[in-house]
């Protein structure tokens, strides 16, 4: 009795540089075979990419709690009751301290994030000089403050901002299921604000919030069809919170997640994919398959925002067992 072999083939691959994704076409990426997706988003990263080289950032909560929106997965949220409470404003001085910090842990970029709906002009101005400050460490700077006016985002790139970060959290028809206090056009259009003053567009999105491979596909399909890409591309895995709607999600698979890893840096592969929100539940060989599969950025020190992140030494040790150099 002969065995019978089945011989793969492989499935012709898009270019590079495609526009215009569909949602069908990136649902038909996340299902490739596993090792064939991963193998794919390598040969594409080497194109673009040192993939011996990642991008180190440090992410700084200037304003923790209090948030008036309703994001499910927020442990900030008013509406929510988690264990973050409500804190003033971090100084000037405090904010510099931690970028100074950053620096020397060797991060090359220094995020501060505010739990706003927006920034009221009076919390800008108080902004502004933290950037400029921060700018003149030699450091790149990025902002994540929620929706922004008319004109706010001239200001800050005025400061001194090189990249605002806006994420679209979700595809379109999750949305709803996640925020009620802000439409998805709303997000939209702070990017829109963001590229028109001449800022660098960090966007991304979180998985695990118990949505389909569907709605990730619709994710990625919306970055990937924004015109330009953005240069960042955050993919949040959910770290769940005691007190918000989703602590109860289910547990995204490991392989999902690297799946949507690869998948992103098939469709955006210019752009840099970072390893943000869930690396602390990640163990080393998932996060080696991560960068393996295109990720070459992660967020760097002990905490982000408010819930915990692999410490400075952790990822160095991991760096160093993985030959990879930041950038």
């Amino acid at each position: 009795m002969h065995s019978v072999t089945m011989e793969f083939k492989r499935p012709a691959a898009p270019h590079p540089e495609k526009a215009n994704w569909s949602v069908d076409e990136v649902e038909v990426l996340l299902g490739l075979p596993f090792m064939e997706l991963v193998f794919r988003a390598a040969e594409i990263h080497r194109q673009f990419f040192d993939p011996t080289r990642v991008q180190l950032s440090t992410l700084v909560s200037i304003k923790t709690g209090g948030c008036p929106e309703d994001c499910g997965y927020c442990p900030q949220s008013v509406h929510h009751d988690t264990p973050v409470a409500n804190q003033p404003m971090m100084t000037v001085d405090e904010v510099v301290a931690a970028a100074r910090q950053a620096k020397a842990n060797g991060a090359g970029r220094f995020c501060m994030g505010a739990a706003w709906r927006g920034p009221k002009d009076a919390d800008l101005q108080k902004t502004l000089e933290m950037v400029s400050q921060v700018k003149a460490l030699g450091l790149e700077t990025c902002a994540t403050f929620g929706l922004l006016r008319d004109g706010q985002a001239e200001q800050l790139k005025q400061a001194g901002l090189d990249y605002y970060n806006h994420n679209l959290d979700t595809a379109p028809d999750k949305y709803a299921d996640i925020i009620q206090t802000r439409e998805y056009e709303d997000r939209l259009d702070t990017l829109g604000k963001v590229r028109s003053a001449g800022l660098s567009v960090c966007c991304g999105g979180i998985v695990g919030m118990n949505e389909t491979r569907r709605d990730r596909a619709g994710l990625i399909a919306q970055l990937a069809n924004l015109d330009p890409q953005p240069e960042s591309v955050p993919v949040n895995n959910l770290v769940k919170v005691v007190g918000t709607p989703l602590e109860g999600a289910e547990t995204l698979d490991w392989t999902e997640f690297v799946r949507t890893i690869a998948v992103a840096r098939v469709t955006m592969p210019r752009s840099y994919v970072r390893l943000s929100a869930g690396r602390r539940e990640m163990d080393e060989a998932t996060q080696a398959l991560c960068f393996l599969a295109g990720a070459n950025s992660i967020f760097y020190g002990d905490k982000l925002l408010t819930t915990g992140n692999p410490d400075v030494l952790a990822d160095q040790a991991l760096m160093q067992k993985l030959d990879l150099q930041a950038l």
